[in-house]
């Protein structure tokens, strides 16, 4: 038992650090995407799905990494993503060097494409820490350790989103993604060195059977355990109808906010002229309140209950997708902004204090279809935001906003009916 190396702190700051740094291939895309579309002539189609790419992987590979948690602990998953961000973010270096120094232009566009799906496997390591965090602490404390780890993890696009703007104003496109992946090698590094399983994965790799493995595990304070029946959680969350609604709740919001952070820099540019450093200011801006009421989130939902506050907070979205649809000046933008921000931040907590009251018998199950399938919305909007500028060129970077009205009006319905279910 002495050889156990960690404890629940340990556990959690590794976790957390990790994944900030594994965030950092949305920043990325967000605030280049203006320079890929100068220099390759990209349409608003294709700047959208560009933008777009880091989050496919990074909500699909959420399933089945933090499934495999549940078999070998998180460090291996965590580090095995972030070494396959490193790859994208290097390949993406070598392509931006031979377009800046070679003139390549052929096949570059898919290139960045498939770099950009590998660099974003590093969101991905979100649900590998939550499971990673979860069994390190004991269940009354889960719900402290849970969102510091989701709060302060997810301010990194928000600083991101700042940092890489100056960079690209003093150091240009190539160097300053070479910094960016000096990051995410920093990062993996760090993890390396703090990252910690939690006791009953170290026993099992020590070569303790199961009993005495979670014996020891136990005397040394861990209360949770894998379950046997993985893919009986999958499969049967998966038959609750409750889950798929509240997919779209995370869908709307957490989809929508891993969307924004990737495509508010080019709207802040294009519709307002704004420099990258102001866009990547006011990006950083709503990305930070966004994170930040989560963590309130949860504290509200504790005395309000979920569906209550996922009401009040997707109207607060509603309210501001609505005032970024009609803004005329960058005022009425910045403020829209802001009360978006809120809202979405504060229902993303709201989701998860719903999952286990409505589909109790398979709450890991739904949490991972939630976190997986809910960031894919990441993907999904930045492409049909994107048809918006092609149809309405400038104004339609404005009108795309409508799309976060109309998930909001659903969303809300959605709450309300799942209010009259659980009762909360």
């Amino acid at each position: 038992m002495n050889d156990i190396k960690g404890t629940p702190t340990q556990g959690l700051f590794g976790a957390t650090l990790g994944f900030f740094f594994g965030f950092a291939a949305v920043a990325l895309f967000g605030p280049t995407a203006a320079k890929f579309k100068d220099i390759l002539n990209l349409t608003p189609q294709m700047v959208g799905l560009l933008v777009a790419m880091p989050a496919l992987s990074g909500s699909l590979l959420r399933i089945p990494f933090s499934a495999w948690v549940d078999t070998t602990g998180g460090r291996k998953p965590f580090l095995i993503l972030m070494l396959i961000a490193i790859i994208g973010l290097l390949g993406l270096s070598i392509v931006i060097y031979m377009v800046m120094f070679n003139n390549l232009r052929s096949g570059v566009y898919e290139l960045l494409l498939l770099f950009g799906l590998l660099s974003g496997s590093g969101i991905a390591t979100f649900s590998v820490g939550i499971s990673q965090v979860s069994y390190w602490y004991p269940q009354q404390k889960q719900g402290f350790a849970l969102g510091t780890y989701a709060g302060v993890g997810n301010l990194a696009p928000g600083i991101f989103s700042f940092l890489l703007p100056i960079a690209l104003h003093k150091l240009g496109l190539f160097n300053s993604y070479l910094i960016w992946l000096g990051f995410l090698v920093i990062g993996t590094i760090l993890y390396y060195a703090t990252g910690k399983n939690a006791p009953y994965f170290q026993l099992k790799q020590k070569g303790l059977d199961e009993k005495k493995a979670i014996e020891q595990a136990k005397s040394l304070g861990q209360e949770l355990f894998p379950s046997k029946s993985l893919v009986e959680s999958l499969t049967l969350s998966a038959k609750n109808f409750n889950t798929w609604l509240l997919v779209i709740l995370y869908f709307t919001t957490f989809g929508g906010f891993v969307a924004l952070t990737a495509w508010l820099p080019t709207y802040w540019k294009s519709y307002f002229n704004l420099s990258l450093v102001y866009a990547g200011l006011l990006t950083a801006l709503y990305s930070i309140l966004t994170s930040a009421n989560r963590i309130a989130g949860g504290v509200i939902a504790d005395k309000i209950g979920g569906a209550n506050t996922a009401i009040i907070s997707l109207a607060l979205m509603g309210i501001g997708a609505l005032g970024l649809f009609l803004a005329n000046s960058i005022g009425i933008a910045i403020l829209s902004e802001i009360v978006l921000a809120i809202g979405m931040g504060v229902n993303n907590a709201a989701v998860f204090k719903l999952v286990p009251k409505l589909v109790s018998d398979a709450v890991g199950g739904a949490a991972g279809w939630v976190g997986g399938l809910g960031a894919f919305g990441g993907f999904v909007i930045p492409p049909i935001m994107g048809e918006f500028v092609a149809v309405y060129k400038s104004a339609g970077y404005a009108k795309g906003f409508i799309v976060f009205v109309v998930l909001a009006v659903v969303s809300i319905a959605i709450a309300y009916y799942l209010k009259l279910k659980a009762k909360a």
